[in-house]
This record gives C-alpha cells, structure tokens and sequence, in this order.
C-alpha cells in the first residue's frame, strides 16, 4: 500500500516542482537579495518589518513573473539547448495556454502594486522595470537579436538595488547607484563565462551570446577585461564613506573573479569557463555581504 501511495503521489509532486520551476525561484531570491543590499546600504529613515517583508516578496514576485514569461515566450529556443530541453514548456508538460500570460501579468500588478502602497511610487516603478527589462527587452526584443542582450537585459538586477534604495530614500544616494553599477558590471562577464561553456548550445539554438558572435578567445579576453571594470567599480564606495569590512569583501571577491577570469582569457575551454562563472558568484555574495555588513555598521 505504501508503494501505491508513493508512485500515487509522484506525479503530483512532479506536477509542483515543474510549476515552481517556471518562476525561476533561484533566480528570484537572487534579485530580492539584491534588492534587500539596496535597503541596507542606503542611509535614511528605517522600514518597519511589514515594509522589509513587502518590498522582498513584490521583488520575488516580479521576478518570478518575469521567469516564467521567460519560458513562456522561449519554449521554442528551450527545446533546442541542453541546458533548457527539459523545461515544461519545452517538454509540453505544462501547456502553453493564454491562462498562464493572464496568471504572470496578475503577479506583477500585484508585485507592483503592493509596493507603491506600502513603499512608494519610485520603489514600484523599479520593481516593474527590473522585470520589464527581463521579460520584454531582453527576452522578446534583444535574446536573438544582438550580443548586447545580456548588457541591456542585465539591468533587471541593478533595478532591484535601486528598488531597496528607493524604499529608504525615493532620491537614491551614491551608496545605492555604485551598487546598481556594480550589478550591471557583473551580468555581463558572469553571463558570458557561462555562454563560452555552453557556446555549442547557443549556437545551435540561434542565440547570438557574445562567445558566439565573436568567438571563445575574444570572448575569453572580454570577459577577463569586464571582470576588471567591475572589480574597480566595485572599490568605489571606498570614496563615499565605506569602510574597511567592505574593502575586505570588495576586493577579496574581486581578486579572485580577476584571478579566474585571467585564467580563462589565458587557456580557454569548458572548465576554465565554468571557473569563472563560479568566480563571478563567490564575487558578488561577498560584496552583496560586505555592502549589507558595512551599510547596518554605518
């Protein structure tokens, strides 16, 4: 009886983990993480808990709208790369129906408007842009059209820094707009390493990621070149009052993406990328956690 159960129980819970699939949960903490960091480093009147608890889930929930939006318009692509074939939408598991299009928009007038209530106008509009420029400007309008689509797409992170500054102070202060920088800096080069990992993939899928347009050395040296900008950018709120714990994150995580990402400009391949792109995470958790220590201490 216990085996029926279970194997009665599978498909339903294999029905879950697709659907939470779709919104990109990872992702979506992610970028309410940063969103929180924004919070954190910008000087001002503080937010009651309810506000906190607000502005992090309307962010996950823009977020995840603009996710599943994502695999909802690129189920076609999906099915031609490894990394996205076994996507429910690809698979045809969940079917692409005009419920779901209703379902996202409803989450991000929710998201939004949740946040211009409890918040205000300013941290909403960012909120709407940060999942705008995901699920519109880079997946409908640039994903296969230029190179340039991840620089312009990766935006949507440095809008949800802006979106927890703004929930402080609708005029964003410097320690907000160099964190924003940072994030911008970041998608690049980490989303590059990655695409020269899987540059095979893109290619037959007809996506025109950096690797692709202007092959893996070139792109090996970009990302090395891009990983430098971000570690200076990232040393900048040393001029604005930071103090020493961020320095140590700061440039801690930046030495090391730089490390890696010289390896991989030097002998590229598959294992030198993926040592980047892992570099590219250690970097940022520790400047997103130097940022927030050093914003609570000042």
């Amino acid at each position: 009886m216990t085996t029926t159960v279970a194997s009665a129980a599978s498909p339903s819970g294999r029905r879950v983990r697709e659907v939470l699939g779709l919104f990109k949960l990872r992702i979506g903490v992610f970028i309410m993480t940063t969103a929180l960091v924004g919070f954190a480093v910008t000087p001002g009147p503080g937010l009651s808990l309810a506000q906190v608890i607000v502005l992090a889930l309307s962010v996950l929930l823009a977020s995840a709208s603009a996710g599943a939006f994502n695999q909802y318009a690129e189920a076609d692509t999906d099915r031609l790369m490894a990394r996205t074939r076994n996507r429910p939408f690809a698979t045809g598991a969940l079917p692409r129906t005009p419920a779901w299009l209703l379902l996202m928009t409803a989450m991000l007038v929710v998201a939004v408007g949740a946040a211009a209530w409890a918040l205000n106008a300013v941290a909403a509009l960012y909120i709407f842009l940060g999942a705008f420029f995901y699920g519109v400007v880079y997946t409908l309008w640039l994903k296969r059209r230029s190179w340039l689509n991840i620089v312009i797409g990766g935006l949507s992170g440095s809008f949800a820094v802006l979106a927890g500054a703004a929930a402080v102070d609708p005029a964003i202060g410097v320690h907000g707009w160099l964190l924003a920088l940072a994030l911008f800096l970041w998608t690049p080069p980490h989303f590059w390493s990655l695409a020269i990992a899987g540059q095979a993939d893109y290619a037959a899928a007809g996506v025109p990621m950096l690797p692709v347009v202007v092959g893996t050395e070139r792109a090996a040296r970009v990302v090395y070149a891009s990983a430098v900008a971000l570690a200076v950018a990232a040393l900048l709120p040393m001029f604005f009052g930071a103090g020493l714990i961020y320095l140590a994150g700061s440039l801690g995580g930046g030495l090391y993406f730089v490390l890696k990402a010289r390896r991989l400009a030097v002998a590229p391949s598959r294992q030198t990328a993926i040592g980047s792109f892992l570099a590219s995470l250690v970097q940022l958790g520790t400047l997103l956690a130097a940022a927030s220590i050093d914003g609570v201490l000042r």
